[in-house]
């Protein structure tokens, strides 16, 4: 169950104080969990995360338009995959205090889920789906006033970076190399691309993004960060 602290920090540190607690609840549970105690009966974030998504995307996007008018479209994308993947809401996750809330089941404590990083990214998503649901957009957007946009500010993320480039000319200095990115998987709604990159025959990531072209830059990261 999420602790009395997390909510007491909720509330001092963000101002947030959920009118419905089952949505938070379920924003921490993890299917695991809810699958070894029916009885609890809450509800996974798997939903919540889905909404999570989109509303975080929809968050960062209008922020970025407003406070980058100097950047094009393309380096605006390129920030934005920058502040949405898998790496950088764990990051945010983390920061945030979000792992020791967890609802797990056994199984999954054991194999040291607390941590993976997918699975915090899933978390900080659902955390905001759930936040929306229960007070709205503005909300979302006061909760990342207070923690991930000043990071945008400051410059954490880069816009100019061209992972695909990046990794193109890591892999060609000694030669030609064969680079395919192939989707794997494209989801409507909301619009969500799965892809992966193959290097002369053989898959070497995977990387998901609102565009093809996007999770194409995330697919480069994934494999930059693997051969670094």
């Amino acid at each position: 169950m999420v602790s009395t602290k997390f909510i007491q920090q909720l509330k001092t540190k963000y101002k947030i104080k959920f009118d419905n607690p089952k949505l938070l609840e379920e924003a921490f549970t993890h299917s695991s969990y809810a699958n070894e105690h029916p009885d609890a009966k809450v509800r996974d974030y798997e939903k919540l995360e889905f909404l999570g998504d989109a509303v975080l995307e929809l968050a960062i996007s209008d922020y970025l338009y407003r406070n980058f008018p100097q950047l094009n479209e393309g380096e605006l994308t390129r920030m934005r995959s920058n502040i949405v993947d898998t790496e950088g809401f764990a990051d945010f996750a983390q920061k945030f205090g979000f792992p020791a809330e967890i609802n797990l089941g056994h199984g999954e404590e054991k194999a040291g889920a607390r941590s993976r990083k997918t699975l915090l990214e899933d978390v900080f998503e659902a955390f905001n789906g759930a936040l929306f649901l229960d007070q709205g957009m503005k909300a979302v957007e006061h909760f990342l006033s207070l923690t991930v946009f000043p990071l945008i500010a400051a410059g954490k993320f880069d816009a100019s970076r061209d992972y695909k480039t990046d990794l193109q000319e890591l892999l060609q200095q000694d030669g030609p190399v064969k680079i395919e990115y192939e989707v794997l998987k494209e989801e409507q709604t909301p619009s969500r691309f799965t892809v992966q990159l193959v290097v002369n025959g053989q898959a070497l990531s995977q990387g998901k993004g609102h565009n093809k072209k996007a999770a194409e830059q995330e697919a480069a990261k994934v494999a930059l960060n693997k051969l670094n």
